[in-house]
């Protein structure tokens, strides 16, 4: 494949998945900017999608598949390369005890480190008040829930790490890593700007680290992990969470 035919599928799959969601934060981010301070706002995560238990529960569940969808096409196209994506990805169970160790170990910093800069940007004023989930308390909530952070942790690890690096490299050979790294960690960043500055500072260092852990290890297991468990632990926890937040 040519680099203009690579950088053309890049520039589709960023525009379908994680791209579109950076430009709708950006301009979210502009709007709250003309509306009020940040400190007296605040941004959902996971809502409900109807006042009805069975849609809610439909929407929520479709929401979460279709938006893998991403995913599952740049699995595909590495499949009609003839390149296995699980393999070269490192989204496998070959090494299971180093990569749940490594996940583990990531969610407790990652986690620490995302309560001090929460607490900071709401203390001087760049950061709203972040609500993890807002879904009524139904059977199938903690299920439901658990599912939408599978699909956060999948969509932005494999789309914003594992798909965007291998593509860089191939598209810009002469490119350094660390431009790789700080791009991509700039584009994590910026499609978390609708919960403010702070969020989007802290998810840029998160990418950096992410992305330096993925060039020395070659494995994205160990990042869907770490998100998986806070995505976790935010929206089934997040009234504690903010507690401890408040205290930083």
């Amino acid at each position: 494949m040519t680099r203009r035919f690579l950088g053309w599928e890049l520039a589709i799959v960023l525009g379908l998945s994680l791209g579109r969601s950076a430009v709708y934060a950006v301009l979210q981010l502009a709007e709250r900017l003309t509306l009020a301070p940040l400190a007296e706002q605040s941004a959902t995560v996971q809502t409900s999608r109807s006042r009805a238990e069975f849609f809610d529960l439909s929407y929520q569940v479709l929401d979460s598949l279709f938006a893998l969808f991403p995913v599952a096409l740049v699995c595909y196209l590495f499949f009609l390369q003839g390149v296995n994506p699980f393999r070269r990805f490192g989204l496998d169970l070959r090494r299971p005890v180093r990569d749940l160790s490594l996940g583990v170990g990531l969610f407790l910093i990652i986690g620490l480190g995302t309560l001090v800069v929460y607490g900071a940007g709401r203390a001087a004023g760049i950061t709203t008040e972040i609500i993890p989930a807002d879904v009524g308390e139904h059977w199938w909530t903690s299920p439901v829930l658990i599912l939408a952070a599978l699909r956060h942790s999948l969509l932005e690890e494999v789309i914003m790490v594992a798909y965007l690096f291998d593509r860089a490299r191939r598209i810009w050979p002469r490119a350094g890593i660390w431009l790789i790294i700080l791009a991509a960690a700039l584009l994590r960043g910026a499609y978390h700007l609708y919960q403010g500055f702070g969020p989007g500072i802290g998810n840029l260092l998160m990418g950096i680290i992410f992305g330096w852990l993925y060039q020395r290890y070659g494995r994205v297991m160990p990042l869907v992990i770490a998100h998986l468990l806070l995505d976790v632990v935010a929206f089934l926890a997040f009234p504690l969470v903010l507690r401890l937040a408040s205290l930083q």
